[in-house]
């Protein structure tokens, strides 16, 4: 938000910052605020908007500067002449009172010192990575991988000369350090670096668990701390893990699911320490992609409900995982809360703090059965994307994976037995019921 227009007779070379510095986190008897208290509030002052206790929708393209000097100095920020970023709002294709807002408190709940929104996940995910590469470069990537994000790096990252290293998700210390100095020698045949290792955990659509501990700990021993670790955590978070207490630098997410989590807008966000997300600020800056003001309004008002509704959803998990395990036509399960490897178990126990409520159901047959089971479902709504308010049934191996070559998902467990499936907050009764009437006709 802005602050009163500064006194024009001030100096022109200290002009005065048009905002206030980002929010420190709220403390109440030296105990800090949890964050689902400061969703309430945090980053906005009703005093700078006629009182309104709620932040106003910013519908405009640029912003009036004080003073010559002012708008002089937020360019020297936000073109790079001066560190630090911009000072003040300028055009909203780089910054904006609602996405600010919006940026100051998704960084609370990943426990992040700054964090940046996008148009989509996926913007923040390419954006992301171009900041980072370049020519002769490798990046490092677990799998699986969400469809799109493996074929930008596979083919579109490709084109450019960035070439990748993959890895199964639940990879041991010593197939990771295997895993890095292939890379190394990859990146240095090619006259270029290792600029990331980009893991999602769970995967998708498998929820299969990264060792990010481990993971962190291979990148310090062989590439050293300057490449960058980033995290898609959009199955767990920001409620069941936190990425950055075990050693990522950058976690992403697709905001279109849980944090916004009604099926009505589509954005993404990453966060992680000032200096990793400036050169993704940049970027951002050059090419658009910013999140619009309606949008991050949106994203605001989710956030104030965001806890309420995945722990929800998570003890609806648990209750129609626990019919569907019983199920004489269920032969296997992808779900947190059932975890049957012990490798797995380990990672969930040192890295998560809950099961989520987005899994995967294996059928008995194939695609045939699984696509009965689908058309037949009374409530569940067969559509792509997860972390609503409804709960919500696909087909990845036909659908969200159908990109990705049948041998690869062959090695990733994407048969077309599996159904993946995301728990909604209706009645939990309500859903095995209508799980029970669709599994009838398979």
């Amino acid at each position: 938000m802005t602050d009163s227009p500064v006194d024009q007779n001030s100096a022109p070379d200290t002009p005065t910052p048009r905002r206030k510095p980002k929010p420190e986190r709220a403390r109440l008897n030296g105990r800090p605020l949890k964050p689902s208290t400061m969703m309430m509030g945090h980053g906005y002052d009703p005093e700078l908007s006629e009182g309104s206790l709620k932040a106003p929708i910013f519908l405009t393209s640029t912003f009036a500067f004080p003073s010559a000097a002012d708008g002089k100095r937020h360019f020297e920020g936000i073109t790079g002449k001066r560190p630090g970023g911009a000072e003040g709002l300028v055009y909203s294709r780089f910054n904006g009172p609602n996405q600010e807002i919006l940026e100051d408190r998704l960084s609370i709940w990943d426990g992040a010192e700054d964090a940046l929104t996008f148009s989509s996940g996926m913007t923040a995910i390419c954006i992301l990575m171009l900041a980072y590469v370049g020519q002769g470069d490798v990046i490092v990537h677990s799998g699986p991988l969400y469809a799109a994000t493996e074929g930008f790096v596979a083919k579109v990252l490709a084109k450019f000369g960035v070439t990748y290293v993959d890895f199964p998700a639940g990879a041991t210390r010593d197939e990771l350090d295997a895993v890095l100095m292939r890379a190394k020698r990859q990146a240095s045949e090619s006259g270029g670096k290792v600029a990331m290792v980009y893991l999602e955990s769970p995967g998708n659509p498998t929820n299969a668990l990264v060792d990010v501990e481990a993971v962190r700990d291979a990148r310090d021993a062989i590439l050293g701390t300057s490449c960058p670790i980033a995290i898609d955590n959009t199955f767990l978070g920001p409620l069941w893990q936190r990425p950055l207490d075990h050693g990522a630098d950058i976690v992403a997410y697709s905001l279109t699911k849980y944090v916004g989590g009604h099926s009505d807008l589509v954005a993404g966000s990453i966060a992680g320490a000032k200096h990793w997300m400036d050169p993704v600020r940049a970027l951002r800056n050059t090419m658009g992609g910013i999140v619009d003001p309606n949008t991050a309004w949106m994203l605001l008002r989710s956030l104030e409900t965001v806890e309420l509704r995945m722990q929800r959803a998570g003890e609806n998990a648990a209750k129609v995982c626990a019919f569907l395990k019983s199920h004489p036509k269920v032969t296997g399960l992808g779900y947190l809360g059932d975890i049957q490897d012990v490798r797995q178990q380990d990672i969930y126990d040192r890295h998560c703090l809950g099961a989520g409520s987005t899994f995967s159901v294996f059928l008995k047959g194939g695609e045939a059965e699984c696509f009965r089971f689908l058309d037949n479902l009374q409530i569940a709504k067969l559509a792509v994307s997860l972390g609503g308010t409804e709960t919500l049934a696909s087909h990845p191996a036909s659908m969200t994976h159908l990109s990705v070559p049948d041998e690869r998902k062959a090695a990733l467990g994407i048969t077309d037995a599996l159904v993946r499936i995301s728990v909604g907050i209706e009645d939990a009764d309500d859903l095995i019921a209508d799980f029970a009437q669709a599994l009838d006709h398979v």
